[in-house]
């Protein structure tokens, strides 16, 4: 114990002390605090203390990396010393967000609506891995699937099959639930509005082309008004804006409406107004906006494949210390919702790997520094298995020249698949098990650019460290 509290004491020191805390809380891996200036943290007296693996800020909370178990014991000693009671999560993110500019404000709140439900869209992911791989031809056996052959396994693939696509078919109920709780709504209701869009009475919006072609959309008749019955599966934008208008219509009547009223008031005319708006207005706009915009991004990439394969693998990397890569998430459910497959997610699993690989070089770079041995090898292991920040922020930036030796590695990578293209049926584990969720007919070109983001960061990196020591 008394260990953890001399750590804590240090933290708490290289951090500006106990008067430049505003806020803090931890989560399983790290402290996460907000502080009055980070101008005062002293990051390399920070990084030497034993128990600190790295430190980094994003989204206006100082995040120390000190590892699962560890984290809840130096936390306790650290808010003793520093006299602070423990905030919880939202409040410390609250705090946080204050100190945010408007488009960091609006990255944050992707991020907040889309990380609650990243769980159950990476589970459906692996699993359409797994049905796509019993399913799919030439794997087994050439000419067939294993299904072909083994029929018996056929209801099993069918049941996976649709354990897996409920999240995707149902994703406006998942958004709805996330977006409505992210804007101060109710979250049942933002279930209840979400499931409302995909509702099996409206046409699916993935039959709507189709329908459209041979003038058979069915309509409801309204105040003189002809509105499409048409659902919108799999779609992101009609549900992230309709559930904005209910959260907002929600606060606005609890508000007015005494207490004893609002069970058998709020609910009803916050859902039937939303609902009529939703239908009308937000639902045909934004699902035109949505088609404009996958039509944009599937245009660059036909246009310039390698150009934007080389661009877009490179950059993910350098967003992820913005935050704003949650954005790209939006957008890879857009495709994933009016194509079936995404091409961007298999860049993002490439850049992962590429950020683990050039950690991993760093184990051999430094054989005496047995600190930097064990963090450089248990975060590339985290960045291979999809979590890249502790890499990033406690090896790679911290030297820069990995960090740089996986942007080329990640960018040549990216470039390649981009070429073949490569597409994913669905979003899933962004690191090594990736391949679960890319099309079967697309794993050679992929496991090559595995290859390339695994080798190219490794060797740079090795080079760029022997070149720095003749330098010194």
């Amino acid at each position: 114990m008394e260990d953890f509290k001399q750590s804590a004491d240090q933290i708490l020191q290289a951090i500006g002390g106990k008067e430049n805390i505003v806020s803090a809380t931890h989560c399983v891996t790290r402290l996460r605090l907000v502080l009055v200036d980070e101008k005062e943290v002293d990051k390399e007296v920070l990084e030497n203390i034993d128990v600190v693996k790295g430190s980094f800020s994003v989204n206006g909370q100082f995040q120390v990396i000190i590892g699962q178990g560890l984290v809840e014991k130096v936390f306790k000693q650290f808010t003793a010393l520093a006299g602070v009671a423990e905030s919880s999560k939202e409040a410390t993110k609250e705090v946080a967000s204050k100190k945010l500019h408007p488009l960091q404000r609006a990255v944050k709140t992707l991020a907040d609506i889309f990380i609650p439900i990243l769980p159950a869209i990476v589970t459906a992911g692996l699993l359409m891995g797994i049905n796509n791989i019993m399913t799919a031809q030439n794997i087994f056996y050439t000419g067939k699937s294993f299904i072909d052959v083994h029929q018996n396994w056929a209801d099993l693939a069918s049941i996976i099959n649709l354990i897996a696509n409920t999240a995707f078919v149902f994703l406006p109920g998942l958004i709805g639930w996330s977006a409505v709780n992210r804007f101060g709504g109710s979250p049942l209701l933002g279930i209840v509005l979400g499931l409302m869009l995909v509702h099996p009475d409206l046409l699916n919006a993935w039959g709507y082309g189709n329908a459209q072609q041979e003038g058979a959309i069915p309509t409801w008749h309204l105040f003189g008004l002809d509105i499409e019955k048409v659902g919108y599966q799999g779609q992101v934008l009609p549900v992230l804006a309709a559930s904005y208008l209910l959260a907002q219509i929600e606060k606005f009547l609890k508000k007015r409406i005494p207490d004893a009223f609002q069970l058998l008031t709020v609910a009803p005319i916050a859902l039937l107004v939303t609902g009529f708006i939703s239908f009308i207005i937000i639902g045909p706009i934004t699902f035109m906006i949505g088609n404009w915009i996958t039509d944009g991004v599937v245009g660059i990439f036909k246009a310039v494949p390698a150009l934007g394969g080389l661009i877009y693998g490179g950059v993910y990397g350098p967003l992820v210390i913005t935050g704003m890569h949650h954005t790209f998430l939006a957008v890879d459910l857009q495709l994933i919702g009016s194509t079936g497959t995404t091409f961007l997610w298999p860049m993002l699993a490439l850049s992962n790997i590429a950020q683990g690989s050039a950690a991993f070089a760093m184990m051999f770079i430094n054989r005496r520094d047995e600190k930097l041995k064990g963090l450089s090898l248990t975060t590339s292991i985290s960045a291979w298995l999809g979590i890249t920040e502790p890499a990033m922020f406690g090896v790679n930036l911290r030297y820069k020249y990995p960090f740089i030796s996986a942007i080329i590695g990640s960018s040549i990578a990216g470039m390649f698949i981009t070429i073949n293209k490569v597409k994913a049926l669905s979003i899933g584990v962004g690191g090594l098990p990736a391949f679960f969720s890319i099309v079967t007919e697309n794993w050679g070109p992929f496991f090559i650019g595995m290859l390339i983001a695994l080798i190219i960061p490794f060797v740079l990196t090795l080079i760029f460290a022997k070149f720095k020591k003749r330098q010194a």
